[in-house]
């Protein structure tokens, strides 16, 4: 049976994070992809196309999404990256988007949800957002790179984040970056 997954796309800077793993999870699984006005800017700004994927894709304003319902049925969901707009309204369940609506049913499913939040530095209330998030049954993810596979590009920067996020979705054959072998 074909995974499902739903990739949100938030308005923080580090869209390229959104668009590799879309890259790599639409070539594996069907995707719902729900990117908020904000991310869209954001995109145009870093030069980011989000556009052209074999995928299902809705807008952020339409509540009476498939998503949006409990008694709809998929794997996990990221938002990636997730601005700390959005982590504040998943924290504390404000589900006033498809994206945080989403976000929502996960939680209350006790479904997989990653947040990859890209901000610095954090403040007392990021913080207890993060808190709040991960207590609520999220994974917290910083998009914070390693360096033990010594990087020589900014896609293998990207690369390793993304493995992160695929590795907790449960896409583990994914061959992004190199594991850590001791």
């Amino acid at each position: 049976m074909e995974k499902e997954f739903v990739v949100g796309v938030t308005g923080a800077s580090g869209i390229v994070y959104a668009r590799r793993l879309l890259e790599v999870l639409c070539d594996r699984a069907r995707v719902h992809i729900v990117v908020s006005d904000v991310a869209r800017q954001i995109a145009g700004i870093e030069g980011v196309d989000l556009a052209g994927f074999d995928a299902v894709y809705a807008e952020n304003s339409n509540l009476a999404a498939d998503i949006a319902s409990g008694s709809f049925r998929y794997d996990a969901m990221a938002i990636v990256p997730c601005s700390m707009k959005t982590l504040s309204a998943v924290s504390r369940g404000f589900a006033d988007t498809l994206i945080t609506r989403s976000a929502d049913v996960c939680l209350k499913e006790r479904r997989p949800l990653i947040l990859l939040v890209r901000e610095m530095p954090l403040s007392r209330i990021h913080l207890k957002n993060m808190l709040a998030a991960d207590e609520a049954g999220a994974t917290v993810m910083v998009a914070s790179p390693p360096f033990y596979q010594r990087p020589e590009t900014i896609d293998d920067l990207v690369d390793m984040v993304v493995a992160r996020v695929l590795d907790h979705l449960g896409v583990v054959d994914h061959g992004l970056g190199m594991r850590w072998s001791g």
